[in-house]
C-alpha cells in the first residue's frame, strides 16, 4: 500500500514518529535515580522544558498570527481565544492557585492526548473503511488515557504536570488493576486486527503502528513503568514538542506526490527555519525567565538576569499576573483545537 506520510518517510520517521522510541533509549541509559526520584539536572530541565516544552507552544504562531492569509481568515477567534483564556483564568486563581493549575492540567492533557488522536487521523487518511476501525481510535485514546488512570490511582508520583497537587490521586489498587486488564485486552484485540488484515489484504500502515507504538511507549514508560521526573519529562516532553514543531514545519499534511503548503510572512524565505527555530526558542526562554523572576525563583542559574526582577507573591497580584504568563500555554491549547481539523483554506491548496 501506498505509505499516508505527512511529508516524506526520512521527515516523518525522524522527526514524528522516532522521537518516542529514542527517549526511551536515553532514558534507559540514564543512572537508576533519574528513573525513580525528583531530581533533575540543571541542563536537563532547560533543554527539555524551555528548548521543547514551552518553545513547542509558539509554534502555534507560525500557523495562526505570524501568517497573513491565517491571520485574516480567523481574526476573530484569534482575539477572542486569548482574551477568553485571560478572562477564564484569572477567575479561576481567584478560587485559588491550585484551582488554576489544576485546569490548566487537565486541559494540558485533553491537548496531549487529542495531538495523538490527530496524528492517528492523519496517518489513517487513506484507509478504505474496514471492519474494526474504532480499534485503533481506542487504542490511540486508551495509550494515554491508561497511564493517567494509573497516576490518578496511585498514592504519589515523583513528578506533577505543572505543581504538586495539580492532579486528584487517590490510592485504588483495585482500580489499577482494572484499567491493567482493559489496557492489555484492548492491545491484543488490535494486534489480533492487524495481523488478520495483513493475511487477507497484506497491507499494513507502517506509520500509523508506528505512532500508535510510540504512543504506547512513552505513556506508559514515563508514568507507569518509571517514577522518575527527568524520565517522564524526557518521554513525555519529546514525545509531544519535537512531533507538534515537525507537524508544524511541515504545513500540515498533503496528498501523496503534492508539493508542500507554501509558507508566507515571519517563516518565509531562505532563512525560515533559523528564523522558526530561533522565535519559538527566544520566546520561550523570555517566558520562562519571567516565570522565574517574578514567580518561581527556582533556575538562577539560567535566568540570571531575570532575578534583578521583583518577586510578586501577594495573591492579589499573582491572580492577575499568573493567567497572563500562561497566557501562551492556555491559548496554544484552544487554538490548536481549531487550527488542525479545520480544512486547508483554497489559498493553502496546491
Amino acid at each position: 500500500m501506498l505509505q499516508p506520510w505527512i511529508r516524506s518517510p526520512r521527515y516523518d520517521g525522524l522527526l514524528i514518529l522516532a522521537p518516542p522510541f529514542l527517549a526511551l533509549l536515553v532514558v534507559l541509559g540514564l543512572p537508576a535515580a533519574y528513573r525513580s526520584t525528583t531530581a533533575m539536572p540543571l541542563l536537563a530541565w532547560v533543554a527539555l522544558v524551555v528548548l521543547i516544552d514551552v518553545a513547542h507552544v509558539y509554534g502555534t504562531l507560525f500557523q495562526t498570527y505570524f501568517d497573513p492569509v491565517r491571520r485574516r481568515e480567523r481574526r476573530t477567534l484569534l482575539w477572542v481565544a486569548p482574551v477568553a483564556c485571560y478572562v477564564v483564568g484569572v477567575v479561576l486563581h481567584s478560587l485559588g492557585g491550585l484551582v488554576f493549575w489544576r485546569v490548566l492540567a487537565y486541559l494540558a492533557v485533553f491537548h496531549f492526548i487529542r495531538q495523538q488522536y490527530g496524528f492517528l487521523r492523519i496517518y489513517s487518511r487513506q484507509e478504505a473503511p474496514v471492519p474494526g476501525r474504532w480499534l485503533a481510535i481506542g487504542l490511540i485514546y486508551y495509550a494515554t488515557i491508561y497511564p493517567l488512570l494509573y497516576w490518578h490511582f496511585s498514592p504519589g508520583r515523583n513528578f506533577n504536570w505543572f505543581v504538586d497537587g495539580d492532579f486528584m490521586q487517590l490510592d485504588w489498587p483495585a482500580g489499577r488493576q482494572v484499567a491493567t486488564v482493559l489496557y492489555v485486552g484492548l492491545m491484543l484485540a488490535y494486534v489480533g486486527r492487524e495481523i488478520y488484515l495483513w493475511y487477507r489484504t497484506r497491507a499494513f500502515n507502517l506509520p500509523r503502528n508506528l505512532l500508535l507504538g510510540g504512543t504506547l511507549v512513552s505513556w506508559y514508560a514515563g508514568i507507569v513503568l518509571f517514577n522518575g521526573d527527568l524520565a517522564f519529562t524526557l518521554l513525555n516532553v519529546v514525545s509531544h514538542g519535537i512531533p507538534y514543531l515537525a507537524l508544524v514545519w511541515a504545513g500540515g499534511p498533503t496528498k501523496p506526490g503534492a508539493p508542500a503548503v507554501p509558507r508566507r510572512g515571519a517563516w518565509a524565505g531562505r532563512y525560515g527555519l533559523a528564523v522558526f527555530l530561533g522565535a519559538v526558542v527566544l520566546f520561550a526562554f523570555l517566558e520562562e525567565g519571567l516565570w522565574d523572576g517574578l514567580v518561581w525563583r527556582e533556575h538562577a542559574g539560567a535566568f540570571g538576569w531575570f532575578q534583578q526582577l521583583p518577586t510578586v507573591a501577594g495573591p492579589a497580584l499573582l491572580m492577575w499576573l499568573v493567567p497572563l504568563l500562561a497566557l501562551p500555554q492556555s491559548t496554544h491549547y484552544v487554538l490548536d483545537g481549531f487550527i488542525w481539523r479545520r480544512s486547508r483554506p483554497a489559498t493553502d491548496r496546491p
